[in-house]
């Protein structure tokens, strides 16, 4: 997990006011498009409350490993944990 934050150089300023974004990488490694389309969408669901209380302009990148597809129950907690070390990290929190 990566967080950047956008810089605010020239006209660029709105850009750098916009809410935060979210991204997700998930490679084939993980399964096939089925399985790679229900970790995003699980990432997604459980990434809506961290990027609506984060500042604005900043983005992040959510890189799913393999083992996001075993690890169901603690998919969350890993979310969470991995988040609040990458914002800190970051500089956003």
């Amino acid at each position: 997990m990566h967080v950047r934050r956008r810089p605010a150089l020239g006209d660029a300023r709105e850009l750098a006011a916009s809410p935060a974004k979210v991204g997700f990488i998930v490679s084939k490694a993980v399964g096939g498009a089925v399985v790679r389309n229900r970790v995003k969408r699980r990432l997604r669901a459980m990434s809506r409350p961290l990027v609506a209380a984060m500042p604005d302009g900043l983005d992040v990148v959510v890189r799913a490993l393999p083992a996001a597809v075993a690890a169901r129950a603690s998919l969350a907690e890993d979310l969470n944990s991995a988040w609040m070390a990458a914002c800190r990290k970051g500089g956003a929190a």
